[in-house]
């Protein structure tokens, strides 16, 4: 194993076990899904059906990227080819452990510049909001500045999409619209009826803005109970723009280890 697989792939273990410590309720049983890019041609992924608190190294794979793209790229595919393709897609090519059913959504986030680490994961708070009939509007804008600091601006928000290869295109065609629109890469994708995405471009800035959306869900959830029409106050749009340029708040991203 490279050196640079090796690093990775001990950062990733790290991250996920974090991730899926109980007490956070950010899974349970076999829920979410992490990454980590090793190089330009291959990434480490998580195993299907693995609970990610008591996950070991064997609990991760290597999965060529461009093999990963390619099913992306290609054709519809039933779920047995889905299965046959996920498999000739791992570096040692052997049909057991399988990589996770998401990988490919995870080949879309690790492609994206400057993100080396990912983390889907299904909070309960969270959940709370992807599953309102209000998620569209919860999500609109941004609460506080330290939101904005760790999570950006603004999220993607996806629609529900069945998960896999067909989750994956909707995600890859809303971030180029994403890109085409803003010019930069969300750190947050949010996906209706499913759960969150976090985009990094280490293992603890996937660590910090999972913390950050899963205290945003419990904040919005507490001010929309406030009052009968489930309103929120989110800050003003031109006070999100500042704190996203201001050179002290970049200061303190490159202190915490976040992106700006």
């Amino acid at each position: 194993m490279s050196t640079a697989a090796l690093t990775s792939l001990v950062e990733l273990l790290a991250l996920t076990r974090h991730l899926g410590e109980p007490h956070r309720d950010y899974v349970i049983l076999g829920e979410g899904n992490t990454s980590a890019r090793i190089d330009d041609t291959a990434f480490w992924v998580t195993t299907s059906g693995r609970a990610l608190d008591a996950i070991s190294d064997d609990g991760f794979v290597q999965v060529r990227m461009e093999a990963a793209q390619t099913m992306l790229r290609g054709g519809d595919l039933s779920e047995d080819a889905v299965r046959a393709a996920l498999i000739a897609a791992k570096v040692d090519g052997t049909p057991e452990p399988r990589p996770s059913v998401e990988t490919v959504v995870h080949a879309v986030c690790l492609a994206q510049p400057g993100v080396r680490f990912v983390g889907h994961t299904h909070p309960t708070a969270v959940n709370a909001i992807t599953c309102s009939p209000d998620y569209e509007r919860l999500l609109s804008g941004r609460l506080f500045p330290d939101e904005v600091v760790l999570c950006g601006p603004r999220p993607l928000l996806v629609p529900y999409v069945d998960p896999g290869l067909p989750l994956a295109r909707e995600i890859h065609r809303r971030l180029e619209t994403f890109h085409a629109t803003h010019g930069t890469t969300p750190k947050v994708i949010y996906l209706q009826n499913h759960g969150v995405i976090a985009l990094g471009a280490s293992a603890h800035e996937v660590r910090s803005i999972t913390a950050m959306v899963v205290k945003v869900a419990r904040i919005l959830i507490a001010a929309a109970s406030t009052n009968p029409r489930g309103e929120v106050r989110f800050m003003p749009d031109a006070e999100v723009t500042r704190i996203h340029h201001r050179a002290d708040e970049h200061y303190r991203q490159r202190v915490l280890g976040v992106r700006a």
